[in-house]
C-alpha cells in the first residue's frame, strides 16, 4: 500500500503529483502487482486533497494499466504488462534493452527440415522443400517472455543457420540479408501446446497470445514465424494516429 509519510513530487497538479508517487513506488518495487494501493478516502486523508481528485488519479493510473479495481475489495497494482505495436517490427533484443533489462535467448533447435503443407503454403515453395527451422525462448531478466518458432526461406537467406543466435537475433540478422518491404500479422489468443507451456513456465489453464508474422523482402516470403508470448504481460496493439494518445477506459473493464 502506498506510504502516505513522503508527499508526491512538488510544483505540479494534485492528482498528477498523486500518480507520480504511486508509480515511483511501483517502478522502485514499493508497490507490486497483486498490492493494494491506497483507497481515495485514504489518499483524500493523506495528502489534503478533494475526493475527486483522488478518484482522478487512481482512474487515470487504472486507465494506463498500472492499477486495477475490484468492486468492494480495493484497488491494487496490475501484473505487468509490455504492449508490442503490430503495425511495427522490432528486434526483441532491443525492445528489452529499451526498458533497461537483459535479454537472453535459449536455442532449443536450428536444423534444416522439409517443408510440410502448411509451411510450404506459407512460405510459397513446393511440398517437402528443405527449409531452416530455429526455436529460441527469448528471455528477460532471466524469465521467459517469448517463444519464436520461425521458418526460413534458404533462397533468400541460405547462410541462416551459421549465424550465432546468441549474439545477434533471426530478426536482426534476416533484416540484414533480405530488409523488409512487406509483412502481416495474425493474432490469437490459444491455449499453448504443452511444449510452449514448458518454455515460458505457464500453467496448464494459462493462455497465452501468439502472433502469426510473415514477411516479404521484394517478392519473396523470407520467413514465416509463430510468436508466443505469456498472455498476463502482454497487450498486442496497433494506432494509426500520431503524436500522444490520451488513456481511454478499455470497454467492458471494470472500473
Amino acid at each position: 500500500m502506498t506510504s502516505a509519510a513522503e508527499s508526491p513530487s512538488e510544483g505540479r497538479p494534485h492528482f498528477l503529483r498523486i500518480k507520480d508517487k504511486i508509480i515511483a513506488d511501483i517502478d522502485r518495487g514499493r508497490l507490486k502487482p497483486g498490492d493494494r494501493v491506497a483507497s481515495e478516502s485514504e489518499l483524500v486523508a493523506a495528502y489534503g486533497v478533494s475526493r475527486m481528485t483522488a478518484n482522478r488519479a487512481l482512474r487515470e493510473l487504472m486507465f494506463e494499466g498500472y492499477l486495477t479495481r475490484s468492486a468492494g475489495i480495493g484497488t491494487f497494482v496490475s501484473p505487468k504488462r509490455l504492449d508490442v505495436n503490430l503495425l511495427e517490427i522490432h528486434n526483441i533484443a532491443d525492445e528489452i534493452a529499451g526498458r533497461g533489462h537483459t535479454h537472453q535467448p535459449r536455442i532449443v533447435t536450428a536444423k534444416t527440415i522439409q517443408a510440410d503443407a502448411k509451411i510450404a503454403e506459407a512460405l510459397e515453395l513446393s511440398l517437402g522443400a528443405e527449409v531452416m527451422h530455429s526455436l529460441i525462448v527469448h528471455l528477460e531478466n532471466g524469465e521467459p517472455i517469448q517463444v519464436e518458432e520461425r521458418y526460413v526461406n534458404p533462397a533468400v537467406a541460405p547462410d541462416y543457420l551459421s549465424n550465432d543466435f546468441k549474439t545477434m537475433t533471426p530478426h536482426e540478422y534476416l533484416s540484414k540479408v533480405a530488409p523488409i518491404t512487406a509483412f502481416e500479422h495474425i493474432v490469437e489468443a490459444v491455449r499453448p501446446a504443452v511444449a510452449v507451456r514448458k518454455y515460458l513456465g505457464l500453467r496448464g489453464d494459462h493462455p497465452c497470445l501468439r502472433v502469426f508474422r510473415r514477411t516479404w523482402s521484394g517478392t519473396a516470403v523470407v520467413t514465416c514465424a509463430l510468436l508466443s508470448y505469456p498472455g498476463d504481460k502482454y497487450r498486442l496493439e496497433a494506432r494509426s494516429t500520431g503524436g500522444q494518445v490520451r488513456p481511454v477506459a478499455l470497454l467492458g473493464v471494470k472500473q
